[in-house]
């Protein structure tokens, strides 16, 4: 497949989970990826490897996304390593949950810091290397249609998301960049495990909420992302994917 070859794609956040899913699928389908880390570097450099290792072409970067000038170096990298960008994917995100009660600013800044204020300042970054055909391609949550209790901070924070890819579909779609969101619902990684939600009564829940009767693997998300980097979907901008099995 080579549905975006010769296309450049930034990452954020791929080096574990959706995010490495995301970055392995995009460069199956052409793309040259810079593998985004905060921390990991050791996760971002095998997701490079296992990219290579299948003929593929990756970078590992790392970048702290809720620093304005981080956030410009891993745009700078991308044009450095690969003379160009077309696509972008804020998957970076934190979450916690919490009663109202045990609340906090320092909780609030740091899931908005992460969630909302580092897409923004990614794509403010990207926004004058991205040409027509450019695709900027928000991770969401299915918590915004859900509301579930104790997650005031993290579903105000996917919903800002979804109301900033509206907007940003009408601000850059005369320049022929598409601005669109995928909202997964529950989703098996290394951090829905070590959290504790795989196997647990919230996964018995939402199995019972779900059409589909399971929860999503990676491999249900990363597609559906490389469809929206694609001119195959060159109509769709504005949009917001819920994929979640069919639990709303």
């Amino acid at each position: 497949m080579s549905k975006l070859k010769d296309k450049v794609a930034i990452v954020t956040g791929a080096s574990k989970g959706i995010g490495a899913g995301i970055a392995k699928s995009l460069a199956a389908a052409g793309a040259s990826v810079v593998v985004n880390y905060a921390s990991s570097k050791e996760g971002a450099e095998k997701v490079v490897a296992e990219i290579k290792a299948a003929g593929g072409n990756a970078v590992a970067v790392g970048a702290d996304i809720t620093k304005e000038a981080d956030a410009g170096k891993l745009v700078a990298a991308a044009v450095e390593n690969f003379g160009r960008l077309d696509i972008v994917v804020n998957n970076s995100g934190v979450y916690e949950f919490a009663s109202v009660e045990n609340t906090t600013e320092a909780l609030y800044r740091r899931m908005f810091d992460t969630n909302v204020l580092g897409p923004l300042l990614v794509t403010r970054a990207a926004s004058p290397h991205l040409g027509k055909g450019g695709s900027v391609i928000n991770i969401g949550s299915g918590v915004t249609r859900l509301v579930p209790a104790e997650t005031a901070i993290y579903t105000g924070t996917k919903g800002a998301l979804d109301a900033i890819t509206g907007v940003l579909s009408r601000e850059l779609g005369p320049r022929g960049i598409r601005v669109n969101s995928v909202n997964p619902g529950m989703v098996e990684t290394e951090g829905t495990h070590s959290a504790g939600f795989v196997g647990s009564d919230f996964q018995a829940w939402a199995e019972g909420q779900t059409p589909l009767g399971r929860i999503g693997q990676v491999s249900d998300i990363a597609p559906i992302v490389t469809f929206l980097a694609s001119d195959d979907a060159g109509w769709v901008t504005g949009e917001t994917i819920l994929a979640a099995g069919g639990m709303r």
